[in-house]
């Protein structure tokens, strides 16, 4: 049985549903690819890694979620300005993750 957050979840059934499951074969590797610019840039919103990822926001957020709870990343305390104005979390590896590096290269 897949479950969050290693496969994609969904608050509700139907469309939301179908859409995780969508997401389920392509998730692993988008959430790879987001730990390891989040790793590199040592500080970056969901907005910014979407930009540089060349990929949907709507795409990036939820692997953001996903990494959270998994204990990998964590938010920094620092906010910017994102594509709609509002401001965003900044988000950064959590410190006590040790082999986060080897795990990444």
């Amino acid at each position: 049985m897949n479950t969050y957050p290693e496969h994609p979840g969904a608050k509700v059934g139907g469309t939301s549903q179908d859409a995780a499951d969508n997401m389920a074969e392509i998730a692993p590797t988008l959430r790879d690819q987001v730990l390891r610019l989040v790793f590199l840039s040592g500080g970056i919103t969901t907005d910014e890694a979407a930009d540089r990822l060349n990929v949907s926001v709507l795409a990036v957020r939820p692997r953001f979620s996903e990494l959270r709870t998994m204990g990998k990343i964590e938010q920094t305390g620092e906010r910017r300005i994102n594509a709609s104005g509002m401001t965003a979390n900044v988000w950064r590896i959590k410190p006590e993750q040790p082999k986060i590096q080897h795990d990444l290269f």
